[in-house]
């Protein structure tokens, strides 16, 4: 009787146990929040259980310091010190102890990069950050000859395919050429983009290309195709929302025509470094060459549209 009534008592202890360590398992896969007691883990719990970025920056430096979890702990602290408007920080922080970090988390480093580099106006830094990383994906290098990658965001895994990736990195690409009122090389990138993957969005900022350099008819194609839904994405409220807006601020403009003092200003807008061959300008048009970076975007693509 004796014997029987500890062995319930230590199946129950077991029992107790065991649900305690399900209902902790279960905190963390609810929380996203790693198990254990290091400075990463006990970065994380600041960040996302206590919301309190500064003392998850404290322990996220603890953890690069002592090398635990180096990979995630300098791509993470540099998330919650952007979120701070410590982007500049974040940028040098990654730029010293990146060497730190193993190779395969570099593509992911780059891509916290691009965005503080967005977030600071430091457009030169984030072209440049760009088009290496547009020749690593030419050369082999990004997707080691494979179509597709295995991404993370928000603690979620999915595949990119060599197209999206592309296109997303012709898109920013666009967008800092486009800060830097360099518009004739954002509507060369953006056309490229639109090749690899035809996005509404990006079609509305092509408009705009268009729109700055005085081609409204070309800019009115290219916002018809958004409102008339001929274009993946036209259907977001948001998008169809700015080509409206777009087409209204094309109209206003159509009375002024295309002035001298535009023509003067585009030679000053391409940036020659990179997309090449346009030689000849004319007040209606201009004539290019194939450009030179873009050279194997079309294989990749008809090897993916197969």
């Amino acid at each position: 009787m004796e014997r029987s009534l500890k062995k319930m008592k230590n199946n129950n202890i077991n029992s107790t146990r065991s649900n305690m360590m399900k209902d902790n398992e279960l905190f963390h896969v609810i929380h996203k929040v790693p198990c254990g007691d290091t400075p990463y883990v006990k970065a994380k719990h600041a960040q996302l259980i206590e919301k309190n970025p500064e003392m998850a920056i404290v322990w996220f430096w603890k953890a690069i310091n002592t090398g635990d979890r180096v990979d995630s702990a300098l791509k993470d602290m540099a998330v919650v010190m952007k979120q701070l408007d410590r982007s500049e920080e974040a940028i040098e922080a990654i730029k010293s102890f990146r060497p730190r970090c193993s190779k395969n988390s570099q593509d992911s480093l780059d891509n916290v990069l691009i965005d503080l580099y967005k977030k600071c106006g430091r457009m030169e830094e984030q072209v440049e950050l760009l088009k290496r990383k547009l020749r690593q994906i030419y050369q082999g290098e990004a997707f080691n000859g494979k179509p597709t990658k295995t991404a993370r965001s928000h603690g979620k895994k999915f595949q990119v395919t060599v197209q999206q990736e592309i296109s997303r990195l012709l898109g920013n690409l666009g967008w800092a050429y486009m800060q830097q009122a360099k518009y004739l090389s954002a509507e060369a990138v953006y056309r490229k983009a639109q090749i690899v993957e035809p996005d509404a969005n990006k079609s509305c900022n092509l408009a705009m290309c268009l729109i700055k350099q005085g081609r409204f008819e070309e800019g009115r194609a290219v916002l018809d195709d958004v409102l008339e839904s001929r274009v993946s994405g036209s259907d977001d409220c948001k998008t169809r929302q700015r080509a409206v807006e777009l087409l209204s601020e094309l109209e206003a403009l159509l009375p002024r025509g295309r002035d001298a003092e535009m023509e003067d200003v585009l030679g000053n807008m391409l940036d020659d470094d990179f997309v090449l061959g346009f030689e000849e300008r004319t007040a209606t048009s201009f004539k290019s060459k194939r450009l030179p970076i873009f050279e194997q975007i079309s294989p990749f693509r008809n090897q993916l549209v197969c």
